[in-house]
C-alpha cells in the first residue's frame, strides 16, 4: 500500500514539472472546452494581413513593390473634330436655267432661269486634315422656283416638275475630289463634288463642280452641274404649238455658311 502512494506521488510530481515547463515557455495554450473541461491545443502562428489592392506592374520581371505601384498608362484622347459650317437659308440659293423656244413667236429662244432660296444644310470642315472634310445631306426647296414668270412657276409647280408633291430635292455626298492636303483662308480651291440628287423621288448620280473659300467664319462658294430632265421625269416640256423645252437644265447653287458658335 504504501509502495502504491510513492508511485502515485512520483506520477504527480513529474506531471506538474511538465506542466509548469510547458506554461513557462509558451508552448501550450489551455482553453475551455464546452464542457468547462481545459484541452491543450498547439499555438497558432500570426497570419500575414493580405492586401486586396495589390501593386499593378508593367515591370516584365515583375519587381514592383507595394510601396510604389505603377499603373497603366492613360489613354490619349482623339483627334480634333470637324468644325460645322451651316448653310444660311436666304443668304444661299439654287438656280435652274432651261432653253425654251417660242413655237408661236417665231421660234423665238428664251433663257428661263428660276431662283430658290431655301436652301439647307451642313458642311464639316477637318482643320487638321482638310481633306477629312466633308457635306451633310443638302436640301432644297424646289416649289419656291420663282422665274420672270409666274405663269411659268405656276405651271411648273401644278404639271411638270409637280413640286406642289414632291416639294424638296436632296443631295447626298459619295465623293469630294481636289481637297489640299494643307488648307489655308482666303484661297479659292476647286473641288469635284459627286452623290446622288433626288427629284420626285428618282435618285441619279451627279458631278458638280465647286469653287469654295473659306474666311474666318464664313465659307462661301458656287457649285454648277447639267442634269437631262428626262432622267427625273420632269421634261423636256412640251406645250403644243406654243413652246418646246431643252432637256438639259443648268443648276447652280450659289454658298454661304457660317461657323456654328
Amino acid at each position: 500500500m504504501f509502495r502504491k502512494s510513492i508511485l502515485r506521488l512520483w506520477f504527480s510530481l513529474v506531471s506538474l514539472a511538465i506542466s509548469l515547463a510547458a506554461c513557462s515557455s509558451g508552448q501550450l495554450d489551455v482553453t475551455p472546452n464546452s464542457m468547462g473541461e481545459s484541452t491543450d491545443i498547439l499555438p497558432t502562428q500570426a497570419s500575414q494581413p493580405i492586401d486586396p489592392y495589390p501593386a499593378i506592374s508593367n515591370d516584365p520581371a515583375g519587381s514592383t513593390t507595394s510601396d510604389n505601384p505603377v499603373y497603366p498608362a492613360p489613354v490619349a484622347s482623339g483627334s480634333a473634330e470637324a468644325v460645322r459650317f451651316s448653310i444660311i437659308p436666304g443668304e444661299s440659293q439654287v438656280t435652274y436655267e432651261v432653253g425654251e423656244t417660242f413655237l408661236n413667236q417665231g421660234n423665238a429662244f428664251n433663257l428661263a432661269i428660276g431662283t430658290t432660296p431655301q436652301v439647307s444644310g451642313d458642311i464639316f470642315i477637318n482643320f487638321t486634315n482638310p481633306q477629312n472634310s466633308t457635306i451633310g445631306t443638302i436640301t432644297v426647296d424646289i416649289s419656291l422656283f420663282t422665274s420672270e414668270s409666274t405663269r411659268r412657276d405656276s405651271r411648273i409647280r401644278s404639271d411638270f416638275l409637280e413640286s406642289e408633291i414632291y416639294p424638296l430635292a436632296t443631295f447626298t455626298l459619295t465623293l469630294i475630289e481636289g481637297l489640299p492636303g494643307v488648307g489655308a483662308e482666303d484661297v479659292d480651291y476647286s473641288l469635284r463634288i459627286t452623290g446622288d440628287l433626288t427629284i420626285r423621288e428618282v435618285t441619279r448620280p451627279v458631278t458638280f463642280g465647286a469653287t469654295i473659300r473659306l474666311s474666318g467664319d464664313t465659307l462661301t462658294g458656287t457649285a454648277t452641274t447639267t442634269i437631262l430632265m428626262s432622267e427625273f421625269g420632269v421634261g423636256p416640256i412640251s406645250i403644243a404649238g406654243i413652246l418646246t423645252t431643252q432637256d438639259e437644265a443648268l443648276l447652280t447653287l450659289s454658298l454661304f455658311a457660317q461657323k456654328n458658335p
